[in-house]
């Protein structure tokens, strides 16, 4: 058992890592997506001007935000349509050793729509499902594009306070290209490097077959033709026993596609297991390294805005509430997995399993991570839109699991995904300084712009939005026999599955409860449309609140003014956060993790 002393320390330094990388990371994004003279663009220039001629692009013609949400969305589809066409001809593609048929229609639209919206929900297996090429052209390329995306569009919200009287708010083709050349692939090419000298997978061999030393006999669930689980009269899984004495090992390019799905936020797998799998994972320091890449650009963005609108406090504020609620709920997750299930020890219902809850719940988790480094994973891929996990979140203690769902729900803005986070935080900063001007009588102000009725129905439409489509999709599952019919554990947990899986998918994390038969017809083609319409819909309101901030005139400070860089300002962000969350999720969680936990504390 680790003491808390030194996952307190383990956390700090963790912590300490990427907040000294803030300042130098965001400076030079600020400086990139400025277009500034920097050596980088210097010795880029050339390939980003030929790349500008090629497709027709004028790189000095700015665009309005309604040029530039339908260039996004113009792109973003023609992505999606790209990702679909390469799992549907998978069969007749190159670089297939495992000659994998094509992808069913309706896993190949939802994983389409996964990969474009930065979710990467998987409902199937990688290793069993997805050739190199479907891999690499499809799903890899897109987790830069999708990680761009985010990018872009909060430079553009940036660009909105920055400017006064601008009818522009830059030019998308442009934003996307320099996200892409010069922040996202050099990181990227970097850490894969890294991630292969430490024993991550990289190559283009045929899978490998491997005799055990002992033959394994496991229960394997039955499924129906549809992929649901069978289940007998009292509402169990059907099991049946299979024996097997050979393994398969997977090969492919998988170091280059575990960096950008980090450093975007992107998520999902090469294998199936995720980054719990040797292949994707393979030490502490390759953990922490992955970590470190989570939460690398989306913190260093909030110096990024702090640069561009002229006042490096105002990122710095906004710095300090994501790792304030952070840190709170890492300690929260930590805890309740290090003191494990009661009810084991309470009934000692086997003696191997009392001994190692005694330690800590270390069910669903790999041994050389252990409890404290899982949990802080957990809660490092939940806070931001990265759906890459390293244990089975559906194996968490009841408050374990209600971590990662709550953060998800909160809209992952602690940091928050590459891009997403910081907008998104902007809305509720927005949100913000309007109730506190109702509170002092006075026209709310932020980054010496207004807050006006326009900009306030935009984000609450931005907000709303989210869990409008969580909710809805969770009460339609739970009342249909399509929805119900992939639950494998009845009751709070069941319920506990089906929340998690709409909340990740509508706040485009892509991690699961993988309690739950996701890869049938209803949840493909219900999540693809939620993960869809919670991502794009947004991304409209956020770029039109840009337009119509740019084109207002600067506010000057006075004494009236309320400061949006201090203890008072971060606090009322905090709180604004945190009462958005319980007002709009607390009865659908009342209904999953704390009831879960109560009739755990409870049971005898």
């Amino acid at each position: 058992m680790i003491p808390d002393a030194m996952f307190q320390f383990m956390l700090l330094v963790f912590l300490g890592i990427v907040v000294l990388c803030v300042k130098p990371l965001g400076g030079y994004i600020a400086d990139v997506m400025e277009g500034r003279p920097i050596f980088a663009l210097r010795v880029g220039g050339r390939l980003e001007a030929a790349l500008y001629r090629l497709c027709g692009v004028d790189a000095r013609e700015e665009m309005n935000w309604k040029d530039y949400a339908v260039a996004l969305l113009v792109f973003n589809v023609l992505g999606a349509l790209t990702v679909y066409a390469l799992q549907r001809l998978q069969a007749y593609l190159p670089l297939n050793p495992q000659q994998f048929a094509a992808v069913s229609a309706d896993s190949a639209f939802n994983t389409a729509i996964s990969f474009v919206t930065n979710t990467d929900w998987q409902g199937y297996s990688g290793e069993s499902t997805m050739g190199y090429l479907v891999q690499m052209a499809g799903l890899a390329v897109q987790n830069f594009l999708s990680a761009a995306t985010g990018l872009v569009v909060a430079i553009a919200l940036i660009r909105g306070f920055a400017r006064h009287t601008a009818r522009t708010i830059g030019n998308f083709w442009v934003d996307l290209t320099r996200s892409t050349l010069y922040v996202l692939l050099p990181l990227a090419a970097v850490l894969a490097l890294v991630l292969a000298s430490q024993g991550v997978i990289q190559n283009f061999d045929g899978y490998r077959d491997a005799t055990t030393v002992e033959a394994t006999t496991y229960q394997n669930p039955k499924t129906d033709a549809d992929g649901n689980p069978l289940k007998d009269a009292a509402g169990n899984a059907v099991t049946e026993q299979a024996t097997t004495s050979t393994q398969t090992l997977p090969m492919g390019p998988i170091a280059s596609q575990e960096a950008i799905k980090e450093l975007g936020t992107n998520g999902g797998g090469f294998l199936n297991a995720n980054s719990a799998h040797p292949f994707e994972n393979p030490t502490p320091a390759t953990n922490l390294l992955e970590m470190i890449a989570i939460l690398l650009i989306p913190f260093a963005l909030t110096y990024t805005f702090g640069k561009l609108v002229g006042d490096t406090r105002q990122g710095w504020a906004l710095l300090a509430a994501m790792l304030i609620m952070f840190v709170s709920l890492v300690m929260i997750a930590y805890y309740s997995e290090q003191h494990g299930n009661p009810l084991v020890a309470k009934q000692g219902i086997d003696q191997v399993a009392s001994a190692a809850q005694a330690g800590g719940n270390m069910e669903g988790k790999e041994t050389r991570f252990g409890i404290a480094a899982s949990a802080l994973f957990a809660a490092v891929t939940t806070a931001t839109s990265c759906g890459a996990v390293n244990s089975m979140h559906d194996s968490m203690t009841p408050l374990g699991g209600f971590v990662p769902l709550f953060l998800i729900e909160l809209g992952e803005l602690a940091p928050g995904g590459v891009g997403t986070g910081l907008y998104t935080a902007l809305m509720f900063a927005i949100l913000g300084v309007f109730i506190a001007g109702l509170m002092i009588g006075r026209t709310p102000e932020y980054i010496g712009k207004k807050i006006e009725a326009l900009e306030m129905k935009l984000a609450s439409i931005f907000i709303l939005t989210t869990p409008f489509v969580v909710l809805i999709g969770t009460a339609i599952a739970v009342s249909t026999v399509a929805g119900k019919a992939g639950v494998a554990n009845p009751g709070a947990h069941g319920f506990s599955e089906i929340l998690y899986a709409y909340s990740s998918a509508a706040n485009n994390n892509g991690s699961a409860f993988n309690g739950l038969s996701a890869n049938t017809v209803f949840y493909n083609l219900s999540t693809g449309l939620a993960m869809f319409v919670a991502r794009f819909w947004p991304i409209v309101a956020a770029l039109a609140i840009a337009g119509s901030l740019a084109a207002k005139k600067r506010v000057p400070v006075t004494d009236g003014t309320m400061p949006t860089h201090g203890p008072l300002f971060v606090a009322l962000l905090i709180g604004s956060i945190l009462l958005f969350g319980v007002l709009t999720y607390v009865p659908a969680l009342a209904l999953g993790p704390v009831v879960e936990h109560f009739l755990l504390a409870t049971a005898h």
